[in-house]
């Protein structure tokens, strides 16, 4: 009320003024007007209108002043409501910045750009290159149609570079098909289907049982992350029928240690164990980050705290030997396993089958799908031999495996089951998206899923339950 009534007073000073000034304009002209004389009086002009109260002018003065305050308060609302909007916009904003920040390889990829043009050129001489290797090494029908299609694919590129370059993504897809073709012609032994006959030609698992194993952590349901199972290397002399533990007991993350149980029934009973610690610290660059180790032979294969690196450590000298995965790997929480909840630190994941170690992960060069790649010890080093390329989003997936060198993938059903809907075949590069194999579960995250060759198992860490299945072929 004060800012009205100070404004009202204001406008009746500038009238009272305008009216005196007024009116010693008009007493000054009146001095000037002759009288007329009437009997003994002297009669002059009087103009009352000077001393009149501006009636009109105050109620057009009043009602703009009444329309400047609500004006003048209109202004102030909206400057609180500013002034409360603005942090939460901020927020939004740094949030919606925050979650657009992994896809912005997107739009970096640059799939019609010439400099991707180029790129592939490169690739494709690089795949021509292997695929010569191979036809020189043992020539058969497969590598004869491989070079076949690589000189068809290396013409349309020529194509490209004059008239269509909108073609892109289809080349791009053209070469991945014949790089996993390639990879699968040196894939696998010869007798890898008579050595394993449970790997049958087309190899996928057509059954997953009722939980067969069903077990508490022994490190406690607080421990959600980690990962275990069984020794999982054929015919190995060292704890063949050992059992283990691997807990992130850093915020559910990090860890650095594994237990270890001599036989199940030890395992079962939680008595017996030893435990190894790999790395000083959670935060060593030896630590293992995410949940995705498996033990092979003498050695525990994990992902290194970090890095693009897979760490191998020997539980016999106590090393740790590593080798960095190909490409723009994403790690750090870039392509972890997600489907509805990202499990974090889930970006690379070390499995084991019948044939030997994988590393599933996804980099920038693949859009986020998911790469497999095939490692092996020669004895004094780790190296990645083998690697394919899939169509699945490993964002869109909550976790994965491989059995007789299929590459399998689940997504979240519900609070009470997973589902196996996803092959890839690495011997013959086919993907398979009808599978609909359930996988009950005690809670609602998986955070790890693994396949055992030596009992044809499957094991999932389920946020600190323990469970196990059998697979049938």
């Amino acid at each position: 009320m004060a800012p009205t009534m100070f404004l009202l007073l204001l406008a009746l000073c500038a009238v009272s003024f305008n009216q005196k000034f007024a009116h010693s304009e008009r007493v000054s002209q009146a001095q000037r007007v002759s009288g007329k004389q009437r009997g003994e009086a002297c009669v002059c002009p009087f103009n009352s209108s000077a001393w009149v109260f501006p009636t009109l002018k105050y109620e057009r003065v009043q009602g703009a002043v009444e329309g400047c305050e609500e004006a003048i308060e209109n202004q102030e609302n909206q400057v609180m409501l500013s002034s409360e909007r603005l942090p939460q916009m901020q927020a939004l904003l740094q949030n919606l910045s925050a979650r657009l920040e992994p896809y912005l390889y997107l739009r970096k990829a640059g799939l019609h750009s010439a400099l991707w043009l180029s790129t592939l050129g490169q690739e494709l001489k690089k795949l021509e290159g292997d695929i010569s290797l191979l036809h020189s090494q043992g020539e058969s029908k497969e590598t004869k149609t491989l070079t076949a299609e690589a000189s068809q694919l290396r013409i349309d590129v020529e194509k490209m570079y004059h008239f269509d370059t909108l073609n892109m993504k289809t080349i791009k897809e053209k070469l991945r098909y014949l790089k996993n073709r390639a990879e699968s012609c040196r894939s696998f032994p010869k007798d890898f289907h008579g050595k394993y006959s449970h790997c049958t030609t087309k190899g996928l698992i057509s059954n997953i049982s009722s939980p067969v194993v069903t077990k508490i952590s022994p490190f406690g349901k607080s421990l959600i992350s980690g990962s275990w199972g069984k020794q999982a290397a054929q015919g190995s002399s060292r704890d063949r029928e050992s059992y283990w533990v691997q807990p992130l007991v850093n915020a559910n993350n990090w860890g650095n240690t594994l237990r270890l149980y001599p036989s199940y029934e030890k395992f079962m009973a939680s008595a017996g164990h030893r435990d190894v610690t790999f790395a000083p610290t959670h935060t060593h660059k030896d630590a293992n980050q995410g949940p995705n180790g498996v033990l092979y032979g003498d050695a525990f294969y994990y992902h290194c705290y970090h890095t693009a690196d897979v760490c191998r450590y020997n539980l016999t000298s106590g090393t740790v030997a590593r080798v960095t995965l190909p490409g723009d790997v994403g790690f750090n929480n870039k392509f972890p396993y997600c489907y509805y909840d990202c499990r974090p630190y889930s970006d690379v994941d070390l499995e084991a089958d019948e044939t030997g170690v994988w590393a599933i992960y996804a980099t920038m060069g693949s859009h986020g799908n998911l790469v497999v790649s095939r490692l092996e010890w020669d004895g004094a080093a780790l190296n990645v031999t083998h690697t394919w390329e899939t169509h699945v989003f490993k964002k869109a997936v909550s976790n994965a495996f491989v059995a007789c060198g299929v590459l399998y993938a689940t997504r979240y059903t519900d609070e009470s089951k997973e589902e196996v809907f996803y092959a890839f075949d690495t011997g013959t590069g086919v993907e398979d998206h009808a599978l609909a194999l359930p996988l009950e579960k005690v809670a609602k995250g998986a955070a790890s899923v693994s396949y055992n060759p030596v009992d044809r198992q499957v094991y999932m860490y389920n946020d600190g339950y323990l469970l196990a299945y059998q697979a049938v072929f």
